[in-house]
């Protein structure tokens, strides 16, 4: 089983809905989300006028008051109701309303990386600011016995803390590294429900980001060294909204409420979905709510690349991340009767206990009663021939049902792959994963040998001098929602992270498996996203007072170059790779003021009444000051899309940078451009007396027609000597 998470947040057609009807006899209620905008004053007041707003349009009091599934009052207004079709109709209708969508279900989208990413064990800490520090985590809760969250030296939970630990069913309780733990069920009846995590998902990110620093945790022996978080010192609060079944938008919405309400400094979701308009998705609306409390919302970008147009959670108030691997790698050798060896993709635990083992293929294993049109060398359920396959290693091509071979009392496989994957996968069974020259030699030893045999053996760790590099499964802009904003934002180790796990779940999360402990190696963006949200809390503990905007800008306008083989450059990385030391000291930061978004809103075609129920304040776009330019967001990344590459290259953009490095500077602009753009900067260098002093600047972006070109890359960067501001330049054209 190929295990890659976002916890992949792939959408689901499967809506929630009830048995109830109302009006048409043949009409299914199904959960809808009611967005009203900001926060009521008051609770009660806000859950009297959900009822009446529903009653109004149910036509039916008590059918009304059976509808409503949950209500949204701490930190924007909102209701949960299972609807009609007419009466969601009704609702759209109503000027109060800002939006009403459809609850979707939502999948999920480490010892070596943090040193990986520069921030060894003896790194720079402000410790008394770090531990004051509450991370939200929104996943599959906490198993809070893993070694990663024990909260031996830390003191009590920060007094700003005013959220609660729900001790239910066999959750034992917090303690003071994870602070707070809820769950939410409303999307669908769970039994027992409890903050206690099942699945391991939420414990590997919640670990990657704040967990203690564990000496000796390793994968039954592989990736052995210290665990621990980024910020090992934070405090940890978990939010539980994804169950076997998935995650509900009535659910994560519910969670981003509290979380908001209850004094969290960060959030981080390592799950998604298909991208909608920003007022029909819940984590973009939480999101929103968070930002202007002084949240920043880290999100994984998906698991649905190499692909153009998949990355999702693309707010630009949210910083989305995408995947990279590390310098690290798990290789497994194979070894057949003849002598030819290989080094295989996998993570595989398993010890051989013999010299060698009978080998054969998926083709002469194959079972008679096979469909012609099947492809014989797949290994799917059924294809095979178990009295042919028990005790023995299966050859089989691109494709693997482990448990199946196991079934049939296969010892081991061996994969052929015509492409070569760039990550490590665990398995039920002895697997690697081989280059299809090295499988067709193989597939010949088989076919001239009386009694071929091979083994596999446990795999090693090597080392990748081709790093950083971009996952192969990592989603790729352009951003499907807005044409101007370079999605996603920037990348971190996200291929086979070693972090905490539970023990209720297995290696694989096969039943299969008799695999369980307290770590495990798992790959996705989900793994990514909570080492920028732990690169976001360490810059945020030197700066406990920077705006989200702020610490998104300081992560992207240092991270580092990728060695990327294509084209594709910021569509696939944007800013590039964290590099949190340098975060802490920018140079300059883009900031971006609430008025600033409202200005975007306005440019992506929200109405005034939206923007007036999303803000509490009176809006009309008309009032905002255009700035001209391609966008109208003070962003660290610029993107310029066009639509016809018969047409010349024209594009402008409008910055403005904040002073926080050294008190007098004087920045020089560097550019660096294909040869067949002009990148011009006006004016090209920015003199600061003092700090927090602002400067703005242009850049005019001009070329001649480029025919059969879909993408082009180029840089801008500011440099005082001591610091290096870098933001991506970014073409593509939607042809």
């Amino acid at each position: 089983m190929v295990r890659i998470c976002m916890i992949t947040l792939f959408l689901l057609a499967t809506q929630l809905h009830c048995s109830f009807t109302h009006g048409s006899s043949d009409a299914v209620r199904k959960a809808y989300i009611v967005y009203l905008g900001e926060a009521p004053q008051s609770k009660a007041s806000a859950t009297e006028l959900h009822h009446n707003l529903l009653s109004s349009v149910v036509r039916d009091d008590h059918i009304a008051q059976q509808s409503r599934i949950y209500s949204y009052t701490k930190s924007f207004n909102a209701f949960a109701a299972n609807l009609l079709p007419q009466e969601v109709q009704r609702l759209k209708e109503n000027e109060n309303v800002v939006s009403v969508f459809p609850s979707k279900m939502r999948k999920l989208h480490t010892t070596r990386s943090w040193d990986f990413l520069g921030m060894p064990q003896s790194v720079k800490r402000n410790h008394q600011i770090e531990s004051n520090i509450i991370v939200g985590v929104v996943d599959t809760g906490v198993y809070i016995d893993a070694p990663s969250f024990d909260d031996k030296g830390l003191g009590p939970p920060p007094s700003k803390w005013k959220g609660t630990c729900q001790v239910k069913g066999n959750f034992s309780g917090c303690n003071n590294k994870v602070i707070g733990a809820r769950f939410y069920n409303y999307g669908f009846k769970i039994p027992n429900p409890s903050p206690l995590d099942e699945d391991g998902h939420g414990s590997h990110t919640s670990s990657t980001i704040a967990g203690a620093s564990i000496a000796g945790a390793s994968l039954y022996g592989l990736a052995k060294g210290t665990a621990r978080g980024g910020v090992p010192s934070a405090r940890i609060a978990v939010y539980k909204v994804c169950w076997e079944f998935g995650c509900s938008d009535i659910d994560i919405l519910a969670a981003l409420d509290d979380a908001i309400n209850d004094g969290v400094d960060l959030l981080s979701l390592s799950l998604g979905g298909d991208s909608s308009s920003y007022f029909e998705n819940p984590i973009a609306v939480g999101a929103f709510h968070a930002m202007k409390k002084g949240i920043l919302t880290t999100c994984s970008a998906g698991n649905d690349g190499p692909s153009y147009y998949t990355v999702e959670n693309t707010a630009p108030w949210i910083l989305t991340v995408g995947a990279t691997g590390m310098d690290r790698q798990f290789r497994t050798l194979v070894e057949v009767g003849n002598g030819i060896k290989t080094s295989g993709f996998s993570i595989n635990t398993f010890s051989p206990n013999k010299r060698m083992y009978p080998l054969t293929t998926a083709v002469k294993a194959i079972n008679g009663s096979i469909p012609r049109n099947q492809n014989p060398w797949l290994c799917d359920v059924g294809s095979l021939d178990a009295n042919k396959v028990k005790g023995k290693i299966v050859l089989c091509k691109e494709d693997l049902t482990q448990d199946y071979i196991k079934d049939i009392g296969g010892l081991g496989a061996i994969i052929s792959l015509s492409q070569q994957s760039d990550v490590g996968s665990t398995f039920v069974i002895p697997v690697a994963f081989i280059d299809t020259n090295v499988s067709n030699k193989i597939e010949k030893y088989v076919n001239s040998t009386k009694a071929p045999r091979a083994i596999i053996y446990k795999s090693t760790t090597v080392r990748n001098a081709a790093t950083p590099f971009v996952a192969s499964f990592s989603s790729r802009g352009p951003n499907p929602i807005s044409s101007t904003i370079l999605k996603p934002d920037i990348v971190a180790p996200g291929i086979d992270i070693l972090a905490a796990y539970s023990k209720l779940a297995s290696v694989t999360a096969e039943p299969e498996d008799n695999r369980f402990g307290v770590y495990n190696i798992i790959s996705g963006t989900s793994m990514s996203c909570p080492h920028v949200a732990g690169a976001a809390a360490y810059v945020k503990s030197f700066h406990p007072n920077w705006s989200p905007s702020a610490i998104k800008s300081a992560l992207m306008t240092t991270a580092s170059e990728l060695k990327i083989k294509d084209v594709e450059t910021g569509l696939a990385y944007g800013a590039g790779q964290i590099d949190p030391v340098r975060a802490v000291d920018p140079g300059l930061i883009y900031d971006v003021s609430t008025s600033d978004y409202i200005r975007f809103l306005c440019n992506e075609g929200y109405t005034g009444t939206a923007l007036r129920l999303f803000t509490d304040a009176p809006t009309n776009c008309s009032s905002v000051p255009d700035i001209g330019g391609l966008d109208a967001l003070n962003y660290p990344s610029m993107y310029l899309e066009l639509n016809d590459t018969s047409y010349s290259v024209s594009g402008i953009f409008h910055r403005t940078v904040t002073n926080v490095g050294s008190p007098k500077s004087i920045y020089k602009a560097i550019v660096k451009a294909p040869a067949v753009l002009k990148v011009t900067v006006v004016p090209n260098q920015l003199s600061f007396s003092h700090l927090n002093e602002k400067k703005s600047f242009t850049v005019v972006i001009k070329g001649p027609p480029l025919n059969n070109v879909t993408s082009l890359s180029a840089s801008l960067e500011w440099n005082d000597t001591k610091h290096r501001v870098k933001s991506p330049i970014q073409l593509f054209w939607a042809v």
